[in-house]
């Protein structure tokens, strides 16, 4: 009977799947590491019994995969398990791997699998990072990788960078290195780029290696020629923005530079942008019409740097900026103040929401500083809390136990001192008489609070 229904199941998928399942026809209730096939003669439930019972597929997701292969011989099969468990994979990872690829469990086990593993391996990619890879595209297993290596290898790549493009396009290891890559990597050297730009431009931005150099990136680098005029202002306009050379530049740069110009915009300062982040340029010219019309309402000058970056710190999600303002306002802060904030240092938003929290509930719980003196003093939140915030309140607290400075030196202006004069009037004026001054100053003497209330 069961050897009947084994027969029938994938023609009646649909009505039987869900009864077999309450049934136990085929158990998931434990998974073996490398189970045999069960005894029947049957190719296609043999197969869907191996997927539940060795790949821990569900019945219906392991009906739907013994459509792609057929499984005679389980040695191959538990090999490939096997070796996907040497290198760190879960039970999970590998059920994941096999529902979207299960033509894995009889790829060749010797001269692809094993060599592109300890290929993987060796450019850093273990457990999770190597299950995330591949997650992303799991034909990479049976790709050439070894070839597309040693291409960026022999190109000047440290295998960090290597494993950072790949991870962001496993897709590149399935294209032939010598035809895409190549003449691509030869157009940006004869533009101006070194060896280490290059390597940097495609470790942040490895789509480019997959656009067409006669259709998009050389009509985009004649485009920006014709705005920018020289080669040189091209090249510093793809270095501050590494997605500028994706772009369509005739539908999605121009109109963004246009609408500037109607608002009254220099094209010294339009070039500023492309220069110092020209990504807002690239936003829809609905979205980029928006921001540029709240930035004129708030009162910025278009004939100055600082609208440019008011645009450049407005060019986010709107819900993300919803809950910077959030936390802004979890600690005391208005809505007015935070907007007087912005007004004043437009960078003061384009913090992390998790270092708002962080540096907010530093100065507001453990120093006692009044939320109205971070709007007046906004450049304070965009300061490191643990390489200068802290290791700075940690020299004034010890100076101040020892009585060599005054109870009423204000905190944010010691803050917001440059490096070298902070160094100067309270390190090394004072590190004679008191060494644990340097220790304080390098961060290595915890911050306990001061003894009174000081200045802010």
């Amino acid at each position: 009977m069961l050897r009947l229904i084994c027969i029938k199941l994938p023609r009646e998928l649909k009505h039987k799947a869900s009864s077999l399942t309450h049934g136990h026809f085929f158990s998931t209730s434990s998974i073996k590491p490398s189970a045999e096939l069960p005894n029947s003669k049957d190719p296609q439930s043999l197969t869907v019994s191996f997927l539940q019972n060795s790949c821990g597929l569900s019945l219906e997701s392991a009906i739907s995969a013994s459509q792609k292969l057929n499984i005679d011989n389980p040695k191959n099969p538990n090999s490939v398990l096997d070796l996907l468990r040497t290198h760190g994979l879960t039970q999970t990872h590998i059920r994941n791997l096999i529902s979207s690829r299960p033509l894995l469990l009889l790829a060749d086990l010797e001269n692809t699998l094993k060599p592109n593993m300890e290929l993987f391996e060796s450019l850093g990619f273990s457990g999770t990072s190597l299950a995330k890879m591949l997650s992303r595209d799991p034909r990479v297993l049976e790709s050439d990788a070894y070839t597309v290596v040693e291409f960026f290898r022999a190109r000047g790549f440290r295998d960090e960078q290597i494993s950072t493009l790949t991870m962001k396009r496993p897709l590149l290891y399935l294209l032939n290195a010598h035809k895409n890559f190549k003449p691509k990597l030869d157009f940006f050297k004869s533009l101006g780029f070194s060896d280490l730009e290059i390597t940097k431009l495609l470790s942040k931005s490895p789509t480019i290696l997959q656009r067409s150099l006669e259709k998009q990136i050389i009509p985009c680098v004649q485009e920006l020629r014709r705005i920018l005029g020289t080669d040189e202002n091209v090249l510093k306009a793809i270095k501050a923005g590494h997605g500028l050379i994706e772009v369509n530049v005739e539908k999605a740069l121009k109109p963004n530079m246009s609408m500037l110009i109607s608002h009254g915009v220099p094209q010294s300062v339009i070039l500023k942008l492309l220069f110092l982040r020209p990504n807002p340029l690239f936003m829809s010219s609905c979205r980029f019409s928006e921001i540029v019309s709240e930035v004129m309402k708030l009162g910025f000058d278009p004939n100055i740097l600082q609208f440019i970056i008011a645009i450049r710190s407005l060019a986010m999600n709107k819900i993300l900026w919803e809950r910077k303002v959030e936390a802004y306002k979890s600690f005391g802060l208005s809505k007015d103040e935070i907007y007087s904030a912005f007004k004043r240092r437009p960078l003061f938003m384009r913090v992390s929401e998790k270092k708002i929290q962080k540096s907010m509930g530093f100065f507001v719980n453990k120093l006692k500083m009044k939320p109205s003196l971070i709007s007046k003093n906004p450049i304070l939140i965009r300061f490191s809390l643990e390489k200068r915030i802290i290791p700075r309140c940690s020299v004034l607290q010890l100076l101040i136990s020892k009585r060599l400075i005054k109870e009423d030196t204000s905190i944010s202006h010691a803050i917001r001192m440059t490096e070298n004069k902070f160094v100067e009037k309270l390190v090394s004026k004072y590190q004679n008489e008191v060494p644990d001054v340097v220790r304080a100053h390098q961060g290595k003497i915890e911050f306990q609070g001061f003894p009174i209330d000081l200045k802010m």
